[in-house]
């Protein structure tokens, strides 16, 4: 059983008391299919910004519907399992919107980081940081490894792989 794995309503309650306990909450989300070097220097460098670090999980209707109908390569309490596993996670969430325009504005979190695949001023859900008060910071080291990319070498290893049936 994953015990970082909270609801919505879980994650209020703990949000709340790290607020009264003036800690610092950090909230991160991504899909996070096939976990590779790229999210865990994001993840490292987002909680460093705080006490605590939420991370939210792209459900795996949410991961198709972004990457395609043979996306997620793992399914979401395989993901979550292995986020988990980090120290740096203290509590994962999983979520079937397109963004997280919504968890923000329930969990209203200090920090929202991102990747550095957007700057400060691209961060899709940012009205919404600014709306609250919180703040948009950008963690991570460059955008130079991606699911996307691991896919494509496992397939030049490969070239007669087909695509695994859903």
């Amino acid at each position: 059983m994953n015990e970082k794995l909270k609801t919505l309503a879980q994650l209020q309650a703990i949000v709340e008391r790290a607020r009264s306990e003036g800690k610092t909450v950090v909230f991160a989300n991504g899909c996070f299919d096939l976990i590779h070097v790229g999210h865990v220097r994001y993840l490292a460098e987002a909680r460093r910004l705080g006490d605590l670090l939420i991370v939210a999980v792209n459900g795996d209707s949410s991961v198709r519907a972004l990457k395609g109908p043979h996306r997620p390569l793992l399914s979401q309490e395989d993901r979550a399992e292995l986020l988990a596993a980090l120290e740096m996670v203290d509590f994962i969430t999983i979520f079937d919107d397109r963004d997280v325009r919504r968890l923000l504005r329930e969990l209203r979190p200090h920090i929202q980081a991102k990747g550095t695949d957007y700057t400060e001023s691209s961060v899709p859900e940012r009205d919404v940081v600014l709306e609250y008060g919180g703040q948009v910071r950008i963690a991570g080291d460059p955008k130079d490894h991606s699911t996307r990319d691991l896919i494509a070498r496992i397939r030049q290893l490969r070239p007669d792989a087909q695509e695994p049936p859903r």
